[in-house]
């Protein structure tokens, strides 16, 4: 992907100079099963927060976190990751703010902090362990940038940009939060098979919604060749099915909660190639 050095983003917060937190992981379904506890660790939203009511709960947005960054001190093997971040944060959601101006809507930007081991957000104390993730209740991102490690040597799909994908992956969900999907979720369950049938449905419009930001990426030329190829590679990396596989598991599609893999390459594509967020309804799919 090509990308420019030394791009000034204020949205995303460098906070890996800050001692972790201590205390417990915010309570739900993290760790109930080795289902549960492998996707928290991959891709997407904490599920436990965002069906629990630890996801959406009564915090103002941006009220959790101060804005003040603390690197770490001394020299920065990420250095450049960082600076990386900062340009593909920046380009993500000045793509997502002319697609609502498009629509008559304001966009509201969401910040991206950047952190090491621990961090205390709306939804609760959050550790490495969940990977990156959404949380609703402030409107912020998080990550803690070994996940990218284990995204390229652990499952196997490495390259700038998939680690471009994984980021708008997640400000999709904040797409969804602006437009009120995420409450729309929280609604449509009321049972466990019901929550796993919102859940990938939510899932799968984020990754679409990744897509879109990839169609304008595209068009901006920024892409190289070998990129698209390498985003459907993430993509097929953390599909449900594959998961379970490799947790060792019976693959169950009742316990689904992201996608399996053809379906999350599949709406990451119908998003790349429409390049409208309109083009992105899981929800009144008959077919995911």
């Amino acid at each position: 992907m090509k990308w420019q050095r030394g791009t000034q983003n204020d949205d995303v917060v460098d906070v890996r100079g800050r001692r972790a937190p201590a205390g417990r992981i915010a309570a739900g379904g993290i760790g109930v099963t080795i289902l549960v506890a492998v996707v928290a660790q991959l891709l997407g939203v904490d599920i436990s927060g965002l069906f629990s009511g630890g996801g959406g709960g009564g915090t103002s947005p941006q009220s959790q976190q101060p804005s003040t960054p603390e690197p770490p001190k001394g020299a920065d093997p990420e250095a450049e990751m960082i600076d990386f971040i900062r340009f593909v944060m920046t380009d993500i959601q000045d793509t997502f703010e002319i697609e609502f101006k498009a629509a008559g809507k304001a966009y509201r930007r969401s910040k991206l902090y950047v952190f090491r081991e621990g961090i205390q957000t709306a939804c609760g104390l959050s550790s490495s362990a969940i990977g990156p993730f959404y949380c609703p209740g402030d409107e912020n991102a998080y990550i803690d940038l070994s996940f990218f490690r284990e995204l390229k040597a652990r499952f196997g799909a490495p390259g700038d940009f998939a680690q471009a994908y994984v980021l708008a992956h997640e400000m999709g969900h904040h797409v969804q939060n602006l437009n009120g999907v995420e409450k729309q979720t929280r609604r449509m369950g009321r049972d466990e098979r019901s929550r796993n049938v919102a859940s990938v449905k939510q899932e799968l419009q984020a990754d679409c919604y990744a897509g879109v930001w990839g169609h304008h990426a595209q068009g901006k030329k920024l892409l190289e060749i070998g990129d698209l190829e390498e985003a459907l590679k993430a993509a097929e990396a953390i599909g449900d099915d594959r998961l379970q596989k490799q947790a060792g598991v019976e693959v169950d599609p009742e316990t689904f909660t992201h996608g399996t893999s053809a379906q999350r390459m599949k709406w990451f594509r119908r998003g790349f190639d429409a390049g409208k967020l309109e083009a992105c309804d899981t929800f009144s799919a008959s077919d995911l």
